[in-house]
């Protein structure tokens, strides 16, 4: 990739605060894995409120999709992207584990949107979340028509597979190609397409480096914003790629002794939402500086989760733990 020119970038002092919340952020991680009751941090902002791990792969959603989705069983293409955007569109483990308990393995060849439905019928007469609160689904309405949010999503699910997905997938060049073919669907806008190509890219049904292509969501613009005064001629996607090729003089800079994940440098889409963190960070690390948004405080407090997990990652990454 391409390493801009410092001088073309204007930093706020935000900037140095993106790299120590990143290393921070992954040594708690580092430090849950030794002792789940350590104390894991003394930074007062970490410990209060909830934020995503440095590295994507290691939150808990991601790490429940490739251990239980993806790797759970041997599945055709097929099934197995049916399986990664039925999981995906609504985001929720809960979720899935309702529908399985209840229909019992989940493959395309069973898919029926009526008994799909039903499960979720029930969910909803029964005041259960559906969907995570992570991504902002649009509901579908004005083009599937239907009343029920998730009832438009099982037709949007279905419409996606019957449109030969997994072999336009198995077409693609790059990840930014499957980008373009999710895009091309109703209700998936770069934001979505973007994160559901890294969750197929999990998979085996492609095999893309994450470091091929970047498309920053609304938090990664606003978390650039508060990092820079001034991005120049540059674009979003620069500016992240830049944050990928200086990651280890910018850790060195500032004396941090980042750990990665076992030989694993950070990706696009990990600094991609790391500036989304450190948007939120800054709301209370750096009051002062304010986003055109108007956000000022960080909604999601810390709660320890007791469920442990046992991590796993694609083996083709090859990770070995020590």
């Amino acid at each position: 990739m391409e390493i801009l020119r410092k001088n073309r970038l204007k930093k706020t002092d935000v900037y140095d605060t993106y790299w120590r919340f990143a290393c921070e952020r992954q040594n708690i991680f580092l430090k849950r894995l030794s002792d789940w009751e350590a104390d894991l941090t003394s930074d007062p902002i970490l410990k209060h409120y909830k934020f995503t791990n440095t590295y994507r792969v290691n939150d808990r959603v991601s790490q429940y999709l490739i251990r239980n989705v993806i790797y759970s069983d041997a599945f055709n293409e097929e099934d197995l992207l049916f399986r990664i955007l039925l999981f995906k569109i609504f985001n929720k483990i809960e979720t899935w584990e309702k529908l399985k308990l209840t229909l019992g393995e989940i493959t395309y060849k069973n898919f029926d949107i009526g008994l799909y439905s039903k499960v979720l019928d029930d969910m909803f007469n029964n005041n259960e979340r559906i969907y995570s609160g992570a991504y902002i689904m649009s509901s579908g309405k004005h083009f599937f028509g239907n009343k029920r949010k998730y009832l438009n999503h099982l037709y949007l699910i279905s419409m996606i597979m019957k449109d030969k997905f997994s072999l336009k997938v198995k077409r693609c060049k790059s990840l930014e190609d499957v980008f373009i073919l999710l895009k091309k669907y109703p209700t998936i806008g770069d934001f979505l397409a973007y994160q559901y190509a890294i969750d197929i890219n999990y998979s085996d049904v492609t095999s893309f480096d994450e470091n091929d292509f970047v498309m920053p969501g609304p938090g990664a613009k606003a978390g650039i914003r508060k990092c820079f005064f001034d991005i120049g001629s540059y674009t979003e996607s620069d500016v992240i790629k830049y944050m990928v090729d200086n990651q280890e003089y910018e850790f060195q800079k500032l004396g941090l002794d980042f750990f990665n994940l076992w030989g694993r440098d950070l990706k696009l889409i990990d600094c991609q939402n790391i500036f989304c963190e450190t948007d939120k960070y800054a709301r209370e690390k750096h009051p002062d500086i304010m986003d055109k948004n108007g956000r000022k405080r960080i909604k999601q407090i810390y709660k320890k989760n007791t469920n442990k997990i046992d991590y796993m990652y694609p083996p083709k990454w090859n990770i070995v733990r020590s």
